[in-house]
C-alpha cells in the first residue's frame, strides 16, 4: 500500500471505502486498489463493476439507476401516446430498464423515451404527471463509485447565481423527486417556473442524500488518468502492458501472442481537507463518463487573448463587479458572443449600469440564433438583450449609444495592451474600439485530458476536440456504449443531450445495458466458466 503523508490520511481513505462496499468486502480492502504509482494490479486487487467520472446531474442520476431503483407504469397511468400507452401494457409486470428500449422507443428518439415517460408531451404545453413510479430493489444494485471535484451537482454549484436558468424547474429534477416537493420541504419561495442556478444545486446535492446514494459518492477528487489495461491471452499471470501498446500490436501473426483488452485504470489524487492531495488508483470493468462541457471556456484564438483584463467565464466577471473594479470606469465592457451566457452578461452589465459594446459573428436575422427558439412570455429578458442587439447596432447610429451598442457580423482580430480591441466587419473594413475589461462567452467544452489522446478518437470525427455541439461522443443510442471503445460510456452533454430532461435517458440505456451483462456475468460464474477477470 502506498505510503501517505500520515496513517490518519490512509486510514480515512481505506475505512471510507469499506463502508462503501460493506462488510463483505472487507477482507479485500487490504489489498484494495490504493498502490504505489510505479505498481501494476494483479487480479488478486478489487476491481468496481462501475466507477462514472462527474457527479453532475449526469452523474447522480445513473447513480440512482444503478442502486436498484426501477421505474415501473403506474398503475393508474395512461400515457398520452396510444400506441406507446399499448406497448407499455403489454409488459406492465417488467420495469421499464427490464424491456426492450429500442421496441419502446419506435417512433421516437431513443433518448426522448425515458423524457416522454417523465414528462409527457411536454414540448407541446402539457403539464401531465409521469406515467411511472419508482421502486428500490436492492438486490438490483450494481456496485459503482461516482468522482467529482466538488459536491454533488457538479457545475451547477458555480454557475453566476443571479440569473434565472433557461429550463423550467420541474425539467432540471431527477427521477423520485420532484423539484416542488423539495422546494416546499425545505419552505423554498418558488416564485416562477425558473428558477436560480443556486436552487438547482441544493436540490442535486438533497437529493443525493434523501435517495440514500451518499455512499457512492467522493467529492474533491481529480482525475488524472484513464486507461486501459492489456494482457497476454496465454500469460495470464505475467506483467500487464498499458494502453502504450500500439494498436497493430493487438493483430499479431500466427504463432505470435495476442492481447486482450482488460479493465479501466483511473488514477488521480482527493484532495483533503489541509489541502494535501492523497493520490488513489482505482480499476474498474466500465467506466461512464458524466463530466460536462463546462471544463474548458472556448476561445478566439487571436493576438492579446491572455491579458489579465480579458476574461473567460461570468463567475470572473461577476467577481470583478463586486470587486469594484469597474466601478467609475468611462469605458465599456465588451461582451463577445451571441449566446444565452453572453445575453446573461449583457443583462448583469446593464443592470448595474456598465455601458456595454456586443460583438458577435452572426446576423441578427440569423434563424440559428437561440433567441430565435425562446417564447417571448416565457424569456422576456433574453428577448430584451435581443431587441437591442437588433435596434441599438453601431449601424443605426454612428455613435456608440450610451448604454449598450452591438456589432453583429463582426470578428475580434485582436486585443491590444492599451485596453483596445481591432474588429472587423464583413466588409473587411477594421474598428478599433476602447474598452475597460473584455468578456469572451462563445461556449465551452469538455476537458477529457485525462483520456488518451484527450478522446479524440472517440469522437463522431475521430481525431478532432469533443464538443458538445460539433463533435459529441459516438455513442450507441441505446446503450450509450462508445462505438470505438468497449466498456466506455458517456452521457449528458457530452454525447449532445444538453437539458437535464433529455440526460436521465443516457442513464437509462447504461443501466439496462450493464444489468444485461452483469446477470450473463453471474450465470457465467455460476456455471464455473469464469468471469473473475473483469471482462464481461
Amino acid at each position: 500500500i502506498r505510503s501517505y503523508s500520515s496513517p490518519e490520511t490512509e486510514g480515512q481513505l481505506l475505512n471510507s471505502f469499506v463502508q462503501y462496499f460493506g462488510d463483505s468486502l472487507g477482507r479485500k480492502i487490504k489489498r484494495m486498489p490504493l498502490i504505489e504509482e510505479t505498481v501494476l494490479p494483479g487480479d488478486s486487487l478489487l476491481t468496481l463493476p462501475v466507477v462514472i467520472i462527474g457527479n453532475g446531474p449526469s452523474g447522480i442520476c445513473l447513480s440512482y439507476l444503478l442502486s436498484g431503483y426501477r421505474p415501473y407504469l403506474s398503475p393508474e397511468a395512461i400515457h398520452p401516446n396510444p400506441i406507446l400507452h399499448t406497448k407499455l401494457e403489454e409488459a406492465r409486470h417488467l420495469s421499464i430498464v427490464d424491456q426492450d428500449l429500442e421496441y419502446l422507443s419506435e417512433g421516437l428518439e431513443g433518448r426522448l423515451l425515458f423524457d416522454t415517460l417523465l414528462h409527457p408531451d411536454a414540448d407541446f404545453g402539457y403539464d401531465y404527471p409521469p406515467v411511472l413510479h419508482w421502486k428500490l430493489e436492492q438486490h438490483n444494485y450494481i456496485p459503482h463509485i461516482v468522482l467529482g471535484k466538488g459536491p454533488p451537482g457538479g457545475a451547477w454549484h458555480s454557475m453566476e447565481g443571479s440569473m434565472l436558468t433557461i429550463s423550467f424547474g420541474d425539467w432540471m429534477e431527477l427521477p423520485g423527486l420532484t423539484f416542488k416537493e423539495w422546494a416546499a420541504s425545505k419552505r423554498r419561495n418558488i416564485k416562477c417556473d425558473r428558477v436560480m442556478p443556486e436552487e438547482i444545486a441544493c436540490y442535486y446535492k438533497h437529493y443525493v442524500k434523501v435517495m440514500g446514494l451518499q455512499k457512492n459518492f467522493r467529492d474533491n477528487v481529480y482525475i488524472t488518468s484513464v486507461s486501459r489495461l492489456y494482457r497476454g491471452k496465454d500469460d495470464e499471470d505475467k506483467s500487464q502492458l498499458n494502453e502504450s501498446i500500439s494498436k497493430q500490436h493487438l493483430e499479431m501473426e500466427d504463432g505470435q501472442k495476442s492481447l486482450i483488452k482488460r479493465n479501466w485504470e483511473v488514477r488521480g489524487y482527493q484532495r483533503a481537507t489541509d489541502g494535501s492531495h492523497v493520490p488513489f488508483c482505482l480499476f474498474a470493468e466500465n467506466v461512464a463518463l458524466a463530466t460536462g462541457t463546462f471544463d474548458s471556456p472556448g476561445r478566439l484564438q487571436v493576438e492579446g487573448e491572455d491579458f489579465p483584463f480579458v476574461l473567460h467565464s461570468m463567475s470572473d466577471f461577476g467577481a470583478a463587479i463586486s470587486k469594484g473594479k469597474l466601478r467609475g470606469k468611462a469605458d465599456p465592457v465588451l461582451i463577445v458572443g451571441a449566446g444565452l451566457t453572453a445575453a446573461d452578461a449583457v443583462l448583469c452589465a446593464y443592470n448595474n449600469n456598465i455601458p456595454v459594446i456586443h460583438v458577435f459573428r452572426r446576423r441578427v436575422t440569423d434563424t440559428s440564433l437561440i433567441f430565435k427558439q425562446l417564447p417571448k412570455k416565457l424569456y422576456p429578458e433574453y428577448h430584451k438583450v435581443y431587441h437591442m442587439m437588433c435596434t441599438q447596432s453601431h449601424t443605426v447610429d454612428s455613435n456608440l449609444h450610451s448604454a449598450y451598442t452591438s456589432f453583429p457580423e463582426h470578428n475580434v482580430l485582436s486585443f491590444k495592451p492599451e485596453m483596445k480591441c481591432v474588429l472587423q466587419g464583413a466588409s473587411g473594413l477594421k474598428k478599433i474600439l476602447k474598452f475597460s475589461i473584455a468578456l469572451v462567452l462563445i461556449g465551452s467544452h469538455p476537458n477529457l485530458f485525462f483520456l488518451k489522446d484527450q478522446g479524440h478518437s472517440i469522437g463522431r470525427h475521430s481525431n478532432q476536440p469533443i464538443t458538445c455541439k460539433g463533435n459529441p461522443i459516438e455513442v450507441d443510442p441505446y446503450t450509450y456504449e462508445c462505438t470505438k471503445e468497449a466498456n466506455l460510456f458517456a452521457l449528458g452533454p457530452l454525447v449532445g443531450d444538453n437539458f437535464v430532461r433529455f440526460l436521465k435517458g443516457g442513464a437509462l440505456g447504461i443501466t439496462r445495458c450493464l444489468a444485461i451483462r452483469q446477470k450473463k456475468k453471474h450465470e457465467l460464474i455460476e456455471r464455473g466458466d469464469g468471469g473473475g477477470d473483469g471482462v464481461p
